[in-house]
């Protein structure tokens, strides 16, 4: 079993409120999606393991045992190619559960039009593999578990 943190603090929405038919339809995996604190912070590592991948709005952190979650900061913030964002760590860097990854502001990506909601996504999870452990609603703090992955 997996457990993944939640990357930044706010209210847990799931995968289906997220505007953003490759997330609210599930097409990258499994996961859920957090609507974040409207405040500048940074975005935690939601697993032990490598930075596989990692823009100034998304990164994907393998783990030891093969699994990866990709964290997603906001929607459509390609397009803002890094401004806003600050890279506290490297692609290729070993990280640990709960350290800083990137540093970012929601409240100026809602300021500027874009949803600044977070999906946390288990890539290439089974159906049925990924249990939340908050309901939708609920209060999460950034490093506090956010779902299972059996």
């Amino acid at each position: 079993m997996t457990t993944v943190l939640a990357p930044v603090a706010g209210y847990v929405v799931g995968l289906a409120a997220v505007p953003d038919p490759v997330f609210s339809e599930g097409l990258v995996g499994p996961g859920t999606a957090i609507d974040p604190a409207r405040e500048p912070g940074e975005v935690l590592a939601p697993i032990s393991g490598l930075i596989l991948k990692l823009h100034p709005h998304a990164y994907v952190i393998g783990g030891e045992d093969g699994r990866a979650v990709l964290v997603h900061l906001g929607i459509d913030t390609v397009l803002l190619k890094g401004e806003g964002f600050r890279l506290l760590a490297c692609e290729g860097d070993r990280v640990r559960a709960g350290q800083p990854v990137v540093a970012w502001d929601p409240g100026a990506i809602a300021a500027g039009g874009r949803s600044p909601l977070c999906p946390v996504v288990a890539l290439d999870a089974r159906p049925g593999t990924v249990r939340a452990t908050l309901a939708a609603g609920g209060a999460v703090r950034a490093g506090e578990e956010l779902f299972r992955w059996d």
